[in-house]
Formats: structure tokens, sequence, C-alpha cells
């Protein structure tokens, strides 16, 4: 069996899924944050696979996902400081329960 490239997309958009139930179903602001991870890998997926079916040669896809992985670790750390300066202030993650925008 050739895995082609219906089920790279097929994983992607599983991931993707999975990663946007997790986003706006919890409300952990940690798991929301790997929900928001977990659908950046699944178009890190995509972009791969669409680049590698539709240019071969080219790696503009790859050279696309190495920028996306920098921008969500960049995403992840800022997140995960901001979490960690909520929580020693509110001593809560749950998204329910900060409220620092309003007065």
């Amino acid at each position: 069996m050739t895995v082609g490239l219906q089920h790279y997309l097929v994983l992607s958009a599983v991931l993707f899924s999975i990663g946007f139930y997790g986003a706006i179903s919890k409300r952990n602001a940690v798991v929301i944050l790997m929900s928001l991870e977990i659908m950046l890998n699944a178009v890190n997926i995509t972009l791969v696979a669409l680049s590698r079916y539709v240019t071969p040669v080219a790696m503009t896809g790859q050279v696309f996902a190495i920028f996306v992985m920098t921008v969500a670790a960049a995403e992840a750390a800022l997140g995960l400081a901001i979490i960690i300066a909520i929580y020693r202030s509110r001593e809560t993650v749950d998204v329910e329960k900060i409220d620092l925008m309003k007065w």
C-alpha cells in the first residue's frame, strides 16, 4: 500500500480537528495552548505534503514549515510566560476565572 497525498491530508485534518476541539472545549489555559500547538503541527503536515506532491524539487513547504515551527516556539514561550504570570497573581489557570480585561 502506497501512502498518498490523501493520507497526509486526512491525518492533518484529524489532528487539526482534535486541536480545535481541545481549544474550544477545555478551560485550562495550558491545555488550550497545547491544542493550538497541535493545530499548528497539522498545518505543517499539510504544507510539507502539498509541497512534496505539487513541486517535489522545490522545498518551499519545508521552508514554510520551519517558519511556522519558529513562530510556534515563540508563541509557546510567550504563552507559557503569560500563563505563569497570571497563575502567580490569580492562582488559577482556568480561563473562565481570568478576567483581567474587566473592571
